[in-house]
């Protein structure tokens, strides 16, 4: 899943208005954050395998200690913890550690069974809505519309800039999603490892976002 991730990210918003929706979508895409650098280092891998599934053409070979729901449940211990330290903000860290988990939630909705439990990634889980692109798209087009629509009732911009930056970064995902689910598969492992590292660029344009919306 992609875009699911990115409007539970936005409609959490709603939930607490002091994290910033960068925090926000880190949180909620925190694994998939740290899967390309441990790729990198061969710590996990992943292969190219056209028909795989009818939406992806990857094959989840082993990522055991950035997707396993062990590993999950520790990155939002992690992640909850460090951000109550720096903000004191007890219901912002629990929302946090939540997003964090909910990327493994929905990862098993979508996913045929390769998601691992533990860090020895022996049993494996997953629904494999991937197995029906039209159902996929459906599910993750509506649920990034709902929560586009939660976020953008929630806050309010700062000027044109606010409203300016909201609004290519929804068209600009919108159109990764689709061009990723219809066009040809990566030409290399390599290839997927450094675009996936692009995903830090979102969570910093977030950062500028939130910078130019307040709250409603």
């Amino acid at each position: 899943m992609f875009l699911g991730h990115y409007a539970l990210g936005l409609a959490a918003k709603k939930i607490d208005s002091k994290p910033s929706l960068g925090t926000m979508l880190m949180a909620a895409q925190f694994i998939d954050l740290l899967w390309p650098l441990f790729l990198i280092f061969g710590i996990e891998s992943v292969k190219i395998e056209p028909g795989n599934t009818s939406f992806t053409p990857l094959n989840f070979t082993h990522y055991p200690w950035s997707h396993s729901l062990l590993a999950t449940v520790c990155w939002a211990l992690l992640f909850g913890v460090v951000y109550y330290i720096f903000s004191k903000n007890r219901k912002g860290a629990l929302l946090l550690a939540v997003l964090v988990i909910s990327h493994w939630l929905l990862d098993y909705i979508t996913h045929r069974p390769d998601l691992p439990l533990t860090f020895s990634g022996d049993e494996k889980f997953g629904l494999g809505m991937w197995n029906n692109k039209i159902l996929t798209l459906a599910t993750e087009g509506i649920a990034f519309v709902l929560g586009v629509f939660i976020y953008l009732r929630t806050t309010k911009p700062v000027g044109k800039k606010g409203r300016l930056l909201i609004w290519s970064f929804i068209i600009l995902i919108s159109a990764i999603y689709i061009m990723s689910s219809f066009g040809p598969p990566p030409t290399s492992e390599k290839m997927i490892m450094y675009s996936a590292l692009g995903q830090w660029l979102f969570i910093a344009w977030a950062y500028w976002i939130d910078n130019n919306r307040t709250a409603v």
